[in-house]
């Protein structure tokens, strides 16, 4: 077993990353030797590879990049960082790209458009796939929505957007097959990442937000995890990939990816539910 809640996003930036590699994939290999050890899951953002252009061919670099994890950590999840959402043939479509081509273990979508863009995903033939559903994003303008209140029945009362998006996670995933959904949180929100553990007690929450967005890394962990001090992913990108602009890059990642471990796995022994 994997001692580690971390997880490592491969999104790269073609212009930090030509100071120190020939190529994406070149930099993503360097990166995944260096941290692999040490995480538990990888999410590469799959806009960051169809932005390549003309650069790379950047969906070829990211089939190349799972294939590698595949090789050198098989036990490791991959996240399909797309937040996809459509409905209709459309997105029938998604879940054959994401896990059938690209070969991802997880889709992350935006629930905008209801459980019709959330279905084909919950109920892909696979049972080892899963989603990781939009509830609260990690960026300083999602309470412009995420954070509106809403009324619920004739009473009066309310609850946040969030919440109500939490409580449908919920009820479809006890409705699907394959009880395969997990929520997105941001460390930016721990109050919110809070509730949302209350409404969904032992669902999996990726919790993107840590280091170069500046989030609650120790409310985050307190209020993220289950009752056994697990289902939580912490996520890091920025912070990590690009925290050397040297030839050290990748040994500095690894670096700071076993540090990141440590600290969430103290606080987690803090709290009485370290790894047995």
């Amino acid at each position: 077993m994997r001692q580690s809640l971390v997880c490592v996003g491969l999104d790269p930036y073609p212009e930090k990353i030509g100071l120190v590699a020939e190529s994406v994939l070149e930099f993503n290999k360097a990166i995944i030797d260096s941290t692999h050890q040490f995480v538990c899951a990888y999410k590469p953002n799959t806009s960051f590879y169809e932005g390549l252009g003309n650069w790379e061919n950047g969906m070829d670099v990211l089939r190349q990049t799972v294939a590698y994890i595949r090789k050198v950590a098989p036990d490791v999840i991959i996240i399909g960082d797309g937040k996809r959402g459509d409905i209709g043939p459309a997105i029938q479509e998604y879940p054959k790209l994401i896990f059938d081509d690209l070969n991802l273990d997880t889709a992350i979508i935006n629930p905008y458009m209801g459980v019709d863009s959330v279905d084909p995903f919950l109920k892909y033939h696979d049972e080892e796939r899963g989603v990781f559903l939009l509830c609260h994003s990690s960026n300083p303008g999602s309470s412009d929505i995420q954070d509106l209140d809403i009324c619920e029945g004739g009473d009066g009362a309310t609850k946040k957007v969030y919440e109500h998006v939490a409580s449908l996670a919920r009820k479809w995933n006890e409705e699907s097959p394959n009880k395969n959904m997990g929520l997105v949180v941001g460390a930016t929100y721990p109050d919110q990442l809070s509730r949302v553990r209350s409404i969904c007690p032992d669902m999996p929450i990726l919790i993107p937000g840590i280091g170069a967005q500046q989030g609650d890394l120790e409310a985050s962990v307190r209020n993220g995890i289950d009752s056994e001090g697990r289902m939580a992913v912490f996520t890091s990108s920025r912070d990590i990939l690009y925290a050397s602009q040297g030839n050290d890059f990748a040994e500095v990642a690894g670096k700071k990816t076993e540090k990141l471990r440590d600290k969430i796995n103290s606080i987690l022994f803090f709290e009485e539910k370290g790894w047995r």
